[in-house]
């Protein structure tokens, strides 16, 4: 989805709400460099300045009082972000300055920017396609280290690249189909069913190769959800602490202190995680306490990970159990793994007791106090999520929206085989081969709504 030239300028701050060394108010469209020019005072015309040029000045009201000393970025199209004309003025980051610059520009002709409408200007002006657009949004607002790169290696085009090589080959195969099924007397060679149906086989291993990475690279741009769950005092809230590296949770000896459930963010072995500390597990006649241990059970239903943690110090006890069964009922296809605390204090727990509450979880021994096993858990919590293999190294599908696009374009793909294996009309393998080149054009944005359009870049702050 394309669409035409965009006639008026639209102008926003491009940085965070708040004081800062520099902020950045921004235009882009036809009239952006005439706007700048009636409000920027500066010894150079911004109207005959160079591309790319840094020009010095001073934003001016309408009767020329002083805003704001300022650097002015000219940049002209087509070669910027949008694609079209783009002034950017870098001013002192006082939220009331960038106010009244922006107010400026708009009193001269811009008009203000929707959310996502820089980027969405950009992807209508053929500078980005939908997937590296929506990779600008993931970069703003990754998470981890690898979100990030994973995110930028999207907006480098990696996943456009392979999904724009798959659509090549789809066309290449349905131009032969349609030559030989409109010019049959042309005496064109005919379709060889096992030569297309063996790269129709390569299209679909290469879209499977896609897939397999979608799982990891969605718990990289969102997060996993944790969930720490165990019977009072074993030591739930002391880990907690423990791998955020801070004093979050109160920790006392007296059991059911913790009623709520608590929630803070952490890097663990690379992927962001959402830590949930819970109330202990117990039968309880306090109503605050019984309210906190039923929070517990709604916090492990909506866990993407389960943490049980037992007390190593003591013998199992039968409130152990009710938790591992509560964490089996609530189920949900939440994974799960067994934190062994209080290793620096002189063992109890038989190893035996441990692997039959466990039966599959993996089990690591931990000490919050010293971080002993610390290490060993955040590894074990990556690998129950990623998988034992990790995250593969190939590029990872992130978004919901790519891989049902992926998905039924093998769908059309496998029934194309179907089809030439049943030697139907090859008009049919045609509709086949339409549909998926179709499903892949809506990762791209070649077949995509402009109702997914405006959605997608509804998600956008404002000035981007």
């Amino acid at each position: 989805m394309r669409a035409g030239t965009v006639q008026d300028t639209i102008a926003a701050i491009a940085t965070p709400p708040g004081e800062g060394a520099i902020g950045i108010v921004r235009m882009s469209g036809p009239g952006a460099v005439a706007i700048a020019e009636r409000v920027v005072q500066s010894t150079r015309r911004l109207s005959q300045v160079p591309s790319h040029s840094l020009v010095h000045g001073k934003v001016v009201d309408e009767g020329g009082r002083v805003l704001d000393e300022a650097l002015v970025a000219v940049m002209r199209a087509p070669r910027t972000y949008t694609g079209e004309d783009v002034v950017e003025i870098h001013c002192h980051g006082s939220p009331v300055v960038l106010q009244q610059v922006l107010a400026r520009l708009l009193q001269e002709g811009a008009r203000p920017a929707e959310p996502g409408e820089f980027t969405k200007r950009a992807f209508l002006n053929g500078k980005l396609d939908l997937a590296q657009a929506e990779a600008v949004i993931d970069l703003v607002r990754a998470k981890s280290p690898k979100g990030a790169q994973i995110a930028a290696m999207q907006l480098e085009g990696r996943l456009s690249a392979r999904v724009s090589a798959q659509r090549e080959e789809i066309l290449d195969l349905l131009a032969h189909l349609q030559a030989v099924i409109d010019y049959p007397e042309e005496g064109l060679v005919d379709v060889d069913p096992g030569e297309m149906k063996r790269r129709l086989e390569r299209l679909v291993d290469e879209i499977d190769q896609l897939l397999a990475g979608a799982d990891a690279g969605r718990i990289y741009r969102d997060g996993i959800r944790l969930a720490i769950v165990g019977r009072p005092n074993v030591g739930k809230s002391s880990l907690l602490n423990a791998l955020l590296g801070e004093e979050r949770a109160i920790v006392t000896p007296i059991a059911g202190t913790t009623r709520d459930v608590i929630e803070e963010r952490a890097l663990l072995g690379g992927i962001p995680f959402t830590l949930a500390d819970t109330a202990g597990v117990r039968a309880t006649d306090d109503p605050v306490e019984a309210i906190g241990v039923e929070r517990t059970r709604q916090a492990v239903a909506g866990a993407d990970l389960v943490l049980i943690v037992l007390d190593g110090s003591e013998a199992l006890a039968p409130e152990d159990l009710e938790v591992a069964e509560l964490v089996r009922q609530a189920g949900a296809g939440a994974r799960v793994l067994v934190a062994v605390n209080k290793c620096d204090l002189p063992r109890v727990l038989e190893q035996a007791a441990v692997e039959r509450l466990a039966g599959p979880w993996p089990v690591v021994w931990v000490s919050a106090v010293t971080g002993e096993g610390l290490a060993r858990l955040e590894e074990t919590a990556a690998a129950q999520v990623l998988g034992q293999g990790g995250a593969p190294s190939a590029i990872l599908v992130t978004r919901a929206r790519h891989r049902g696009a992926l998905a039924a374009a093998r769908r059309a793909l496998e029934d194309a085989g179907e089809t030439i294996a049943r030697g139907l009309p090859l008009d049919l393998v045609s509709v086949d081969l339409q549909e998926a080149l179709e499903a892949l054009g809506q990762v791209t944005g070649e077949s995509v709504s402009e109702e997914v359009v405006a959605r997608i870049f509804a998600q956008f702050c404002v000035g981007k």
